[in-house]
């Protein structure tokens, strides 16, 4: 069986996945991901004009949309299935494939703990002007800014499943007020965690000194964070973004930290990526970028590429042990 890997971080760092896939027994071609549409289908064609295709893909955040489903079925060797290394969804196009009956798997619970952790990096890297400070010293400058405290502020977490929950409990140690939305509320959760429930996502916005989004990018939140909702928050907001770049309208934010109403915008993504230079948020000292990173450590990144090679070589391989995401029996 031949399969396309495309995500980085997994061929970049050493674990046990290496082995598990090596172990398989498949024909593994290589890219570098994340990929637009147009490099995958190249990398089809050149398949199947050699009479083949992939049986499955190990993808990360590529454009896996519905021509290249539809091309990659029809290939002399159809695709099987779709193996996510990780849990967003919105690159791709689950419906269509669902239709099409092609399997997409995924790794929920593997990467909460360490998303977390970079979110509060970011979080406290903005409340301290961590970039401005340190970027000053190594210039050979000693110029300083007053930050904030973290203690005592509200923090509104928008998405409550695994990795704003772990958000909320670190919160609550910094002395945080959290509240949350979420569309399903874990009520228990709540009052273990002292957590009170924003009615909606943008009551929950207005009443924020500190914003930090774990929310799907869906046809609902895309766009969450605009110039009408950025005018309606209070003046000086941190906003943290470790879920997806399509949460936010990057003009609107970008003019808001231009002019102050936001205090800090520190993300792990972008609305695309890598980024696309120039791009205004390089000269904007109090937006703080990170290259999709808050999943890649060590720890996470092994457990991560585990679970998503053990459910495509499980598939392949006809066991039952693996992670689907669209509803339908194989």
């Amino acid at each position: 069986m031949r399969i396309l890997l495309t995500t980085t971080s997994y061929q970049d760092t050493p674990g046990r996945h290496h082995d598990l896939l090596k172990g398989s027994g498949f024909e593994v071609v290589r890219a570098r991901g994340p990929l637009p549409e147009n490099e995958l289908l190249k990398l089809l064609e050149k398949q199947v004009a050699s009479g083949g295709g992939f049986d499955g893909l190990l993808n990360g955040d590529d454009e896996i949309t519905a021509r290249f489903i539809d091309a990659a079925l029809t290939a002399p060797t159809p695709l099987r299935v779709i193996a996510k290394y990780g849990i967003g969804l919105d690159t791709i196009d689950v419906p269509h494939a669902t239709l099409r009956r092609l399997p997409v798997l995924f790794t929920p619970g593997v990467n909460h703990t360490t998303v977390a952790e970079h979110t509060f990096g970011l979080m406290i890297a903005a409340s301290k002007q961590f970039y401005t400070h340190m970027n000053a010293v190594k210039q050979g400058q000693w110029k300083r800014q007053t930050g904030r405290e973290l203690a005592g502020k509200t923090l509104a977490v928008l998405g409550m499943g695994r990795v704003g929950k772990e958000v909320a409990k670190r919160a609550r140690a910094f002395e945080m007020e959290v509240i949350g939305y979420d569309l399903r509320w874990d009520t228990d959760f709540a009052n273990q965690y002292a957590v009170k429930r924003s009615p909606t996502a943008e009551d929950a916005l207005w009443r924020a000194d500190i914003v930090s989004l774990h929310l799907p990018l869906t046809a609902e939140t895309r766009g969450l964070i605009v110039g009408r909702t950025i005018g309606k928050m209070k003046g000086g907001v941190i906003i943290v973004n470790t879920a997806r770049g399509g949460l936010i309208d990057e003009d609107a934010v970008a003019d808001a930290c231009e002019s102050g109403k936001i205090g800090a915008y520190a993300t792990d993504v972008l609305t695309q990526e890598p980024i696309q230079t120039p791009h205004r948020f390089q000269s904007i000292d109090n937006i703080l970028v990170t290259p999709h990173i808050s999943s890649r450590t060590f720890e996470s990144v092994e457990r991560q590429a585990v679970r998503a090679t053990r459910n495509l070589v499980n598939f392949l391989t006809g066991q039952m042990d693996y992670i689907q995401a669209n509803d339908f029996h194989v």
